[in-house]
């Protein structure tokens, strides 16, 4: 299953100062690099929506409310700058 990354996470992940690009890793979406090129994360499981999917797809209503749900879920693992949980939260939610 191959994942499209949207102009939404490219434009998130520019404002946070990182690149992003398609995993090389089984099962994720993006890998998150510094501007080095050093490999910080792997982000976003397959077979799971994101903002910019569910808003593609059902419209913005029905992704601010997966967007609620999400950040909700993850409040213990989305606020710590560098983690993996961090950069999902910030480029793809």
């Amino acid at each position: 299953m191959a994942y499209s990354i949207s102009t939404y996470s490219y434009g998130r992940a520019r404002a946070l100062g990182v690149v992003i690009k398609p995993s090389t890793v089984k099962g994720k979406k993006i890998d998150v690099y510094n501007r080095k090129g050093e490999k910080l994360a792997s982000i976003g499981a397959l077979g799971y929506g994101d903002y910019p999917t569910f808003k593609r797809k059902y419209g913005a209503e029905y992704a601010n409310m997966k967007r609620r749900a999400y950040k909700s879920r993850h409040a213990y693992n989305r606020f710590k700058r560098g983690t993996p949980g961090y950069y999902a939260d910030q480029i793809l939610w």
